[in-house]
């Protein structure tokens, strides 16, 4: 299906919410940001040939922290395409888009989280995590106190700011996860965006928080749910986890996002959890150049290899290409020659995540080997252990 791809004007912003409101049944009653100009996002729109606003999508200008370095991220967000468009190539031209969008504007990564899994595939993503929403029976969470040299107290709206200086304490040294900085992360003036707000202290300093909504009733189904926490200590980590197990007698159910290897996560009873959500998210770089050189590396790795990578969506990808990594950095070089391993845009997404290894990568058939070429040189590329997204978007 031909169409016009551009970016959305204000005058396009009523069509595009009534397209994603269909989409994704939303509240008929747009909020006030929907149909206005947000800094922080560029919004596109893909049109027929008689104007229709017939597909919509959205980069989220994020940044992600890998090892250290914060990377530019064009997250995507509100893929919707009109019913009568469908499976017609609107979202991949919408998509093809946004991408030069993102390159132009120096990005180096996307992430998304997908409805489905396939037309973002066919595009150059791929599955590199789950964000995982578990249940706990608060019961079974150990009743800590605090230790003697620890303060808990309730936190406000004043206390934001040394919220997410320790989330980026934390997340720094990850990969993958937001760095919540830029304008589409400010709270709004004076109110917390959560119920409450548990803080732990050291000498003043602030090593552990907990953002909670409390939801409805105090019977069997009563539910604490917690937004967002982090530790910088397993004494912090303890104290939180204590200060939730008190809610038993009004909340049986906690409800959590554990953070794979994290403080908090090593104290909990997670051999009590029950999946409640599973939110799977995909990756794929915008620029290949730029995610390798960007991004931190493990200090002690030192190596090379040559890899021809094929990317049709985003041809800036396309060739061969050397990986140098020493000393902490990287870098891609051309190569005027293919080499003898030949990796797709989804298979660089996969181990660059360290969502798996070269061979099961060449297993999938998303890494291509000339006669007795070994695939595992290629390992290189997923160094440093594997991504996670822990902010739905």
């Amino acid at each position: 299906m031909p169409v016009t791809v551009r970016e959305l004007t204000p005058d396009d912003l009523t069509d595009a919410w009534q397209l994603g409101r269909l989409a994704f049944g939303s509240d008929p009653q747009p909020p006030p940001h929907a149909t206005a100009p947000v800094p922080g996002l560029t919004r596109y729109g893909a049109f027929d040939d008689a104007g229709r606003l017939v597909g919509k999508a959205v980069d989220l200008h994020h940044e992600q922290w890998w090892d250290g370095r914060t990377l530019s991220a064009a997250d995507v967000g509100g893929v919707a395409v009109a019913p009568e468009a469908r499976s017609r190539g609107v979202a991949r031209a919408l998509l093809g888009r946004l991408l030069r969008g993102a390159h132009d504007r120096g990005a180096a990564v996307s992430a998304l989280f997908p409805t489905i899994t396939a037309p973002y595939r066919a595009c150059g993503w791929d599955v590199a995590g789950a964000l995982r929403t578990v249940t706990l029976p608060t019961a079974a969470l150990p009743r800590h106190r605090p230790a003697p040299h620890l303060t808990l107290r309730a936190g406000q709206a004043a206390d934001l700011p040394a919220v997410t200086a320790l989330y980026e304490r934390v997340a720094r040294h990850r990969r993958g996860l937001l760095t919540r900085h830029g304008e589409l992360f400010t709270p709004p003036a004076g109110n917390l965006p959560f119920d409450g707000l548990t803080l732990v202290e050291h000498d003043g300093d602030l090593v552990g928080y907990a953002g909670w909504n409390r939801g409805r009733g105090y019977g069997h189904d009563a539910v604490l749910t917690i937004e967002d926490i982090a530790a910088s200590t397993g004494d912090a980590a303890r104290a939180l986890i204590g200060t939730l197990a008190s809610w038993q007698s009004v909340t049986p159910t906690l409800r959590i996002c554990p953070l794979p290897g994290d403080a908090v996560g090593a104290h909990l009873p997670l051999e009590a959890a029950r999946e409640h959500e599973r939110d799977l998210w995909m990756h794929r770089p915008v620029d290949v150049a730029r995610a390798v050189a960007d991004r931190g590396w493990p200090a002690h790795l030192r190596g090379s290899v040559e890899f021809t990578l094929d990317d049709d969506l985003a041809d800036w990808n396309t060739g061969t290409w050397r990986l140098e990594v020493a000393d902490g950095d990287a870098r891609l070089t051309r190569v005027a020659t293919d080499a003898d391993l030949r990796l797709t845009v989804r298979g660089f997404a996969l181990l660059y995540c360290g969502a798996t290894d070269a061979p099961a990568v060449a297993e999938a058939g998303l890494l291509h080997l000339a006669v007795g070429a070994d695939p595992r040189p290629l390992n290189l590329l997923a160094a440093g252990g594997a991504a996670h997204l822990h902010d739905y978007f």
